[in-house]
């Protein structure tokens, strides 16, 4: 998951519950964040906008796709059927 700040205020404005279920953040980048930047898998206005009345948009992972599961527990390697 993701966890989107103004790099101004670091993680100040983000909830202290948020923080403690997010566990300890890891810096990734630094982003110029502008309306018609493209994010792969996030609405960027949904992020300023986030960003903007909360101070943190949170980037959850997509859903894990069924067949992806069934993938997974076919391999004869990890034990699971």
């Amino acid at each position: 998951m993701y966890l989107y700040v103004d790099k101004r205020d670091a993680l100040k404005r983000v909830p202290e519950l948020l923080l403690e279920m997010f566990g300890a953040p890891v810096h990734v980048m630094d982003m110029p964040m502008k309306s018609d930047r493209k994010l792969a898998r996030v609405d960027t206005a949904k992020v300023l906008e986030g960003i903007d009345e909360k101070g943190y948009y949170l980037q959850m992972p997509p859903p894990k796709e069924d067949y992806m599961l069934d993938l997974r527990r076919d391999r004869p390697e990890t034990g699971v059927r």
